[in-house]
């Protein structure tokens, strides 16, 4: 059996190639892809594959994108952090799926599944068109929490709580829209991938809430200024590599 992993964490993508590789010892674990680009640039050669491992939010977009791009007939199970809910929309398409962090029980389950239901498989393709339509949705409405520890509380803060998060003498910081700052062990690059699409990367410093954005000012050498509607001592200034990018996530979100 040929499996791909298409997974934009190297670390897990490994992981998932070596669990596999223990519940099924014959598999072939294809070169690993790590962003859609990279997918569809070998997906595009029609190589022989039985099976796909594939992360639904990449570094350079959702991989449904991917499917969406070309005459797929190979099953996906997808990978994901997300809970169920979100993933209502796989259910019509056939779509099996395992959460992350995922074990070797998971893995076992899920490629059971697959071969009881490898022929329905290849008998059609899933309509990633409606499944896009509603994940996308769903990871809008999506919620997730970070967690931060006062005394010997630990109390989980949810995003819709948190105004921006940022870097701060390489410690990161969640700053709340009742003006608190709290210190969280999470990286900005893994917020960054938990708040996709409600956040916004402004730079290397700044991890913005669409709803703590009033509006954005030009600022010199074609950047933009996000003017936000919440009290804040620094600017948080838009690269001029990424203002077009902001402009649609004003529009789009």
């Amino acid at each position: 059996m040929k499996i791909l992993i298409i997974e934009d964490e190297r670390l897990t993508a490994k992981d998932l190639a070596n669990t596999i590789k223990l519940v099924e010892p014959d598999a072939e674990i294809l070169p690993l892809l790590y962003s859609v680009e990279d997918a569809l640039d070998f997906l595009i050669q029609k190589p022989e594959i039985d099976l796909i491992f594939s992360d639904i939010q990449l570094g350079d977009g959702l991989s449904f994108d991917i499917f969406q791009k070309i005459d797929n007939n190979i099953p996906i199970i997808f990978c994901t952090a997300y809970q169920q809910y979100t993933l209502e929309a796989f259910k019509t398409a056939g779509i099996d799926y395992i959460l992350k962090p995922f074990n070797k029980l998971s893995v076992e389950k899920t490629l059971l599944k697959y071969k009881n239901l490898k022929e329905r498989f290849s008998q059609s393709s899933p309509n990633f068109d409606a499944v896009v339509s509603t994940i996308k949705n769903n990871l809008i409405n999506a919620n997730p929490s970070v967690i931060i520890h006062i005394g010997d509380k630990i109390i989980p803060v949810n995003s819709q709580q948190i105004a921006l998060c940022y870097i701060e003498n390489n410690n990161t910081f969640i700053h709340t829209f009742d003006n608190k700052k709290y210190e969280i062990k999470q990286k900005l690059e893994v917020l960054e991938k938990m708040f996709s699409p409600a956040f916004f990367r402004a730079n290397r410093q700044f991890l913005i809430n669409r709803k703590a954005v009033k509006d954005g000012s030009q600022y010199f050498n074609r950047k933009i200024v996000a003017n936000l509607n919440i009290s804040f001592s620094e600017q948080i200034i838009i690269g001029k590599l990424k203002t077009t990018e902001f402009v649609r996530w004003l529009e789009n979100s």
